[in-house]
């Protein structure tokens, strides 16, 4: 697809690949400006469910209007292929940056951390406000740009409240290691589901690796729904208690026991 174009587009590098489409590096002829266009190849072939995917991602995403969400410019098709064209965020993604910047310990300075996760609390309690949950929060769809300014990206695994309900053929929908119980389970993800996530995040943030772990999927996925995460100062024996508190209630089993917002999440955050 180098060099190709697609209407105004034209495409310039991959930026990556997932089952749900390819992201590439593209040039708005039509307003002069770099944006980063998601596509599923050879659209012809693919299944309905891709496509509505594909097009609930853009539905979703398009009505946020947020500093912490990535924009969505357009969706359209073009030759039967169809496309998303995002802002295209010139920085790391938060896995790139807790390896590049991580200090003396396993995993970024706590006060960092903490900012950068009250930051994606905020994306997350305008899409919540919007009806939207996310399903799928993990450090390769968060980004940091040059300014330190978080980014959430990705919303292909979005579900608007009322749309049709989705799976996926031989896998389970999000990355199993910041999935919560109830999505393992094949039950109804909400905004408490997000915040698991969000949980899973801020430990890798300061730990430097995920909080349930396993040599294969079926273990991983045992100790999520049964065991405790592993504590946290086993890796940072001077963790704060405000940061344990805020960890261990987000990365509760029953959805009823964590956080019941994510500005609840963030306020904590900040503090």
């Amino acid at each position: 697809m180098i060099g190709k174009r697609i209407r105004q587009y034209e495409i310039r590098e991959e930026l990556g690949r997932g089952g749900m489409g390819v992201v590439y590096k593209a040039h708005d002829a039509m307003l002069d400006r770099t944006v980063a266009l998601k596509l599923v190849p050879e659209a012809k072939g693919a299944s309905d469910e891709q496509r509505l995917r594909l097009l609930t991602e853009a539905r979703a995403a398009a009505g946020l209007n947020h500093p912490n969400i990535c924009t969505v410019y357009e969706v359209g098709e073009d030759a039967g292929v169809r496309y998303i064209a995002i802002e295209y965020v010139e920085g790391l993604t938060l896995r790139e940056y807790i390896e590049q910047h991580r200090g003396s310990e396993a995993g970024l300075q706590v006060p960092e951390a903490a900012s950068i996760a009250a930051q994606i609390a905020d994306a997350l309690e305008e899409a919540h406000r919007r009806g939207i949950v996310h399903r799928d929060i993990k450090s390769e769809n968060i980004m940091i740009n040059a300014r330190g300014q978080v980014k959430v990206m990705d919303f292909g695994l979005a579900r608007l409240r009322g749309a049709a309900r989705l799976t996926q053929t031989s896998s389970t929908v999000g990355t199993l290691a910041y999935m919560p119980p109830e999505a393992i389970q094949g039950g109804e993800a909400d905004a408490r589901s997000d915040l698991f996530s969000l949980g899973a995040v801020l430990y890798e943030m300061v730990a430097g690796k995920v909080p349930f772990r396993g040599e294969h999927e079926a273990s991983m996925m045992y100790s999520i729904l049964n065991e405790d995460p592993v504590p946290l100062t086993d890796t940072l024996p001077d963790a704060p208690p405000g940061l344990l508190h805020i960890i261990n209630r987000s990365l509760e089993k029953d959805p009823a026991d964590r956080y019941q917002s994510a500005s609840d999440m963030a306020i904590d955050l900040r503090r």
